[in-house]
């Protein structure tokens, strides 16, 4: 076990590139609560715009009502593992957020849709139009970066980087990330 720490010691944390992870990925892997407190996972397609997460999501699957009831969410955007050299090292943003229910006949409603069509395709249009779909809004409240071993970063609602984190056990740096 003293070697772990010690290499761990040794490793330099890479600079976050999480503009650059959220731009290359088209779906958002979330982790909603079931009414009985079960936890669910599930995925989708998203788009972000103003620092939040959209996505458009029908209720036939249980995370839209999770969504919708619970308005807790955790949300993950993680490297194509097609792309990584070491699958353990996968960059990965994983934010905890609000899910807000966007209205259907808001300017921010057709923004988001718009996006999701130009990022989706033409189904997207379709999607919208039918009546089991509604656009949530994920907003960002914290959460943590992490782009390879010992580069761990804790993340702030705006995405912007807070600190670095080092140890064993996710212990805080007490310096500021670069």
């Amino acid at each position: 076990m003293t070697d772990i720490v010690a290499a761990q010691k040794k490793v330099k944390p890479k600079v976050p590139k999480i503009e650059e992870l959220i731009g290359e990925a088209k779906s958002v892997i979330l982790a909603t609560l079931n009414e009985d407190g079960t936890p669910a996972s599930s995925y989708a397609p998203f788009v972000q715009i103003d620092g939040g997460f959209q996505v458009l999501v029908s209720f036939m699957a249980r995370h839209t009502r999770n969504l919708r009831d619970r308005k807790r969410v955790s949300v993950m955007v993680i490297q194509d593992e097609l792309a990584v050299k070491q699958i353990y090292a996968r960059d990965r943003l994983t934010m905890d957020c609000e899910a807000v229910v966007v209205d259907e006949k808001s300017e921010f409603y057709e923004r988001a849709v718009n996006a999701l069509e130009a990022k989706h395709g033409n189904i997207v249009k379709m999607l919208a139009d039918l009546k089991d779909f509604i656009l949530i809004d994920l907003q960002p409240i914290s959460g943590s970066y992490v782009n390879g071993f010992g580069s761990a970063y804790s993340v702030n609602a705006d995405l912007t980087v807070n600190e670095h984190k080092k140890g064993a056990h996710g212990q805080v740096e007490a310096e500021e990330a670069k």
